[in-house]
C-alpha cells in the first residue's frame, strides 16, 4: 500500500490487543464522526482512526501503508463542493486507488455520493429530501450479497436514518445497486468485491440526530418535515436501526480482516 499521514483519533478494543486491523474514516463535518459504525468495527477488534478533514487534517490521495479499510463519512457539502471543501479532491482520489485496489471501504451518505463521484458516477441535488427513518429494501443483487444480505431485518422493510437533499443519479458502469426505495433509487451499492456506498447514515444515533435536528440546515428547511415528530420518530425506532444495521458493519468488518491477513502474508 502506498504513504500518508495517519490521524491523531483512535477507537480501539482489547479484545485482540497487537493485531487490530486498521480503518480509516474521513471526518467531512464536524457532527458526524463515526458513532456507532465505529463503536461496531471495535467491537470486532478493528481500530478506527479518524481523519479530521473537517478540521484541517490532511486527507492522503493513496491508501496509506497499513490501512485494511477507510469510512468515508457524511457532510453538508456536496461530493464537487472543492471550493467549499477542498480536501474532497485528495477524499475522492483515496477512494478510487482504494476502490482499484480492492481495499475495503465503507461510504456513509456524503461518503457514498464522494466513492460514486471518485469512481465514474453522478451526484446531484435531489427532487426529495429524506430526513428521519425511512425504509429501504434490498435488490435481487442485494439480498445474495455477502455485507447487505447480514442487514438484520426481515423482509422489504428495512429502517434507515436519512439526512441528505442530494443525491446519486448515475452510478458508475461497473457498480451494483443493493438497495433502493421509491424517493431515492441508489440507497445501497457496491463496487467491485469490497467497496460499498449507503446513501443514508447507519453511524448516527437519536442524540446525534436531536442535534442535527436543532441546527438551521438547507436539506432541513428543504424537506418540510415536522422536525418534533421526526425526532420522536427516530428515538423510537433507534433499537430497530441498531439491529438493523450493526449486523451488516460487522460483515463489512470482516472484508477488513480478510484485508489485514492478506497483507500480512
Amino acid at each position: 500500500m502506498g504513504t500518508g499521514p495517519l490521524p491523531s483519533t483512535v477507537v480501539t478494543t482489547d479484545i485482540y490487543p497487537g493485531s487490530a486491523p486498521l480503518v480509516l474514516a474521513i471526518q467531512n463535518d464536524p457532527t458526524d464522526p463515526p458513532l456507532m459504525v465505529g463503536q461496531w468495527l471495535a467491537e470486532v477488534g478493528i481500530t478506527v482512526q479518524v481523519i479530521a478533514a473537517c478540521f484541517g487534517e490532511q486527507v492522503p490521495a493513496v491508501v496509506p501503508t497499513g490501512v485494511h479499510g477507510l469510512l468515508p463519512l457524511g457532510g453538508v457539502m456536496g461530493a464537487t463542493d472543492d471550493q467549499v471543501a477542498p480536501w474532497l479532491v485528495a477524499e475522492r482520489a483515496l477512494l478510487a486507488d482504494a476502490t482499484e485496489r480492492g481495499i475495503p471501504v465503507l461510504g456513509l451518505c456524503l461518503g457514498a455520493q464522494l466513492l460514486a463521484a471518485a469512481t465514474g458516477g453522478r451526484v446531484e441535488l435531489g427532487p426529495v429530501t429524506e430526513i428521519g427513518v425511512v425504509s429501504v429494501m434490498r435488490t435481487a443483487d442485494g439480498l445474495t450479497d455477502f455485507v447487505m444480505g447480514a442487514i438484520g431485518a426481515p423482509g422489504d422493510d428495512i429502517p434507515a436514518g436519512q439526512w441528505h437533499q442530494d443525491h446519486i443519479v448515475e452510478l458508475p458502469a461497473d457498480a451494483v445497486l443493493l438497495l433502493t426505495n421509491d424517493s431515492c433509487r441508489v440507497q445501497g451499492f457496491r463496487i467491485g468485491d469490497n467497496a460499498y456506498g449507503l446513501q443514508f447514515h447507519p453511524e448516527v444515533d437519536a442524540e446525534t440526530f436531536f442535534s442535527w435536528a436543532g441546527m438551521a440546515d438547507e436539506a432541513l428547511e428543504r424537506s418540510g418535515r415536522d422536525i418534533p415528530k421526526a425526532c420522536a420518530q427516530f428515538r423510537a425506532a433507534e433499537p430497530d436501526l441498531i439491529r438493523a444495521w450493526r449486523p451488516m458493519t460487522r460483515a463489512w468488518a470482516d472484508l477488513v480482516w480478510q484485508c489485514a491477513a492478506a497483507g500480512s502474508r
